[in-house]
């Protein structure tokens, strides 16, 4: 059978950068998917991407489907024959649907019970026939962002002003919005010009011609190329940021990189603004010394190619200074500001309508962060800190560096109160409150930026829920979510055993007492702790514990999060080993028959008839001592484990179900108090051991 290239190719408006990415797999996969669906060979999918174009090529492309046989299933046998064992009008209406007739039936057995089938034969189509369906691939594109123009109905992220559809040397023939598909692209928008395709097979080459270079990973590849021989003929460090070199690339189709200088006196500005005024603002590459010292320079990708670069560095050099500039004025405007009166702007600025000023949350945060403080027995030095933190950690939001750069939050603080003769506990802990502030960061390192960091988000979280704002699906505007897993990670990182299910305890009454709430107090506490459990369960995914280790895990309720993260571990480690079935199945059957206990009291040792019932009472006696003067999850599990003999003995010769009522009763309060203490570890007969 022979074979053909295809290319389909989108061209558009200049798309953001940050959409791109995203878009070129999307058409991927949707073409590659259509293919295999229609069951058309081929042997490879490329992709292609600039900031006008998005392209696939599929090479050795089948000329036509492959033949096919199909199992359809139909009514079921009592249905298809009548009473007489003629064909009914089902069994007729099901194989006529399918293009058969009823002496293709056949019956098979399904769940026990039988259903007629036929199996048909499918032709293969042209393929040449099915490709225009590639319309829909176009239109079906998902974006963040769309837009409508001229008259057109059609919803999308930017204009589409050219489209190739080519199978071979052949137009696939469709239109979208006017736009008829052709063999025609066009080359770079300064130095190429609208051409004729000669065939898919030359795409990247021709293109090429026309200064685009079409292969994201090779523009990528050549503009790091380019930076290397910058730094070498300088002697010079360009740190590159992976999230900016992406975006360059898909800024430019034919990538020249060329650097230009600023003054030094700007460098008396932190270097955190010179590098994010760069980056941020104008796309910039920072340049550093071998000895990680900011230099007067930075680096720049043009879109075009070697000449007058002189001309465009300057360009760039003249716009630079002018953002320098003003980051300069900001700073020093910024030094005649005092805390207390950036404190004092707090108030007027409304974090929500219905949550109150900024100034109104910090407050909260403040007493929460004092409480976990105090709870986790911090000494007076941290807890000072913690307190002065929590006080003043957003005065630097009303400063004009922050306004113009809302990124340098959190470390413009720290730089300022410095300056403003706070100790550098509180302005490390300042930057720290912000962590971690992407899934790449780190969580704080020291006490008091952890205790601000888990107060600030844990208050965050829970006043949203109170007023009924929770994330629903992919929805999750304010970043509750990412901000529930920071808490956890922090607490795992710093190894705090503090209940979580305390603290949203305690920041919940904080946002009681406010007046924020517009629930129950319960069912805002119960959804809180399902949502922090999905992160405690999102992250133990993420260690590779088994599903239903986890739900036994968290069964044990959100109490100490790096001894559940322990105790997860340890299930994991031990599920495999001999003996583990049969001591998950010994302390099953406690929690098992412990649920039938309606009202748990002490135990009346003059109760025991047997000796296993005495045997068994000390030895939960000594396992509980053990764990309420701590322990670590290993030891816990082992603990555990060595209670399996006396259980099991214990089950051989007790009737726990006894006629006696008080016998029954005293019986079922002692595997409720072993169960309780079995749940501390796990909830163990969620464990499958079969």
């Amino acid at each position: 059978m022979s074979k053909r290239n295809l290319l389909l190719e989108i061209g558009l408006e200049e798309l953001p950068a940050r959409f791109i990415n995203d878009s070129i797999n999307q058409l991927a996969d949707k073409v590659g998917a259509w293919f295999s669906n229609k069951k058309i060979e081929y042997s490879e999918l490329k992709m292609y991407s600039t900031p006008r174009r998005l392209a696939v090529l599929v090479t050795d492309v089948a000329e036509r489907q492959e033949d096919s046989h199909e199992e359809a299933k139909g009514p079921a046998k009592k249905i298809a024959l009548a009473a007489d064992g003629t064909w009914s009008k089902a069994a007729q209406g099901f194989t006529r649907g399918q293009g058969m007739t009823v002496e293709d039936i056949y019956f098979k057995e399904i769940n026990g019970v039988e259903y007629a089938h036929v199996k048909k034969f499918i032709e293969g189509q042209d393929t040449a026939n099915l490709l225009p369906e590639m319309q829909s691939m176009i239109t079906g594109l998902t974006f963040p962002k769309n837009m409508r123009w001229a008259n057109e109905e059609l919803r999308y992220v930017r204009p589409i002003k050219w489209l190739i559809a080519m199978f071979g040397n052949d137009v696939i023939p469709f239109s979208i919005t006017g736009v008829e598909t052709g063999n025609q692209t066009r080359g770079h928008r300064f130095l190429g010009t609208e051409f004729v395709l000669s065939s898919p097979d030359n795409y990247e080459e021709e293109l090429l011609n026309q200064y685009i270079i079409a292969d994201a990973d090779k523009r990528k590849k050549a503009i790091q190329t380019q930076l290397e021989n910058i730094e070498q003929e300088n002697d010079w460090v360009i740190p590159v940021d992976e999230e900016l070199l992406d975006e360059v690339t898909n800024l430019v189709e034919y990538p020249t990189a060329l650097y230009g200088r600023f003054e030094e006196e700007f460098l008396e500005i932190p270097e955190e603004v010179l590098i994010t005024s760069m980056k941020e603002h104008q796309r910039y590459f920072p340049v550093k010394s071998k000895d990680g010292e900011l230099l007067p320079y930075f680096v720049t990708v043009r879109n075009g190619d070697h000449q007058h670069l002189e001309k465009v560095s300057r360009g760039n050099e003249k716009v630079l200074r002018a953002r320098l500039a003003d980051a300069a004025f900001f700073y020093k405007e910024d030094q005649k500001l005092a805390i207390d009166d950036a404190l004092a702007k707090l108030k007027n600025i409304v974090y929500h309508e219905d949550i109150g000023t900024v100034a109104e949350k910090s407050s909260r945060v403040r007493m929460l962060a004092n409480l976990i403080s105090e709870r986790l027995e911090l000494d007076k030095e941290t807890q000072t800190a913690v307190d002065r933190t929590a006080e003043i950690s957003k005065f630097d939001l009303v400063t004009q560096m922050v306004y113009e750069f809302p990124e340098l939050q959190g470390i413009m603080g720290e730089k300022y109160a410095m300056q403003k003769g706070e100790t550098p506990a509180v302005a490390k802990a300042i930057n720290e409150h912000y962590m971690p502030r992407n899934a790449e960061d780190g969580t704080a390192d020291s006490d008091a930026g952890a205790v601000v960091a888990i107060s600030e988000k844990l208050d965050t979280i829970c006043s949203f829920f109170a007023i009924g704002v929770i994330p629903s699906g992919s929805q999750d505007p304010y970043a509750l979510r990412r901000q529930a897993t920071g808490i956890v990670q922090t607490l795992v990182n710093k190894k705090w055993s503090i209940s979580l299910e305390l603290l949203i305890g305690l920041s919940l009454n904080l946002i009681t007492e406010a007046g924020i709430l517009k629930r129950t107090n319960e069912e805002t506490f119960q959804d809180l702790s399902h949502f922090f459990g999905l992160r405690m369960k999102h992250l133990l995914q993420e260690q590779g514990i088994r599903y239903d280790l986890i739900d036994a895990t968290l069964g044990s309720g959100l109490r100490d999060i790096p001894g559940l993260l322990d105790k997860a571990r340890v299930l994991q480690e031990k599920k495999d080993e001999d003996g583990f079935k049969e001591s998950i199945e010994a302390l099953s059957r406690v929690l098992n028959i412990a649920s039938k206990a309606e009202v748990v009291g002490d135990i009346n040792e003059d109760l025991f008839e047997n000796e296993q019932e005495k045997l068994l009472y000390r030895k939960f006696l000594d396992a509980a001592k053990q764990e309420e003067e701590g322990i670590a999850a290993e030891a816990f599990y082992q603990l555990l484990e060595s209670l399996k003999g006396e259980i099991n003995n214990y089950f051989e010769h007790t009737m726990v179900m006894a006629d006696k009522l008080d016998v029954r009763e005293n019986r079922l309060n002692q595997m409720a108090m072993l169960a309780s203490l079995i749940t501390k570890f796990a909830k163990v007969n969620d464990i499958n051991v079969k």
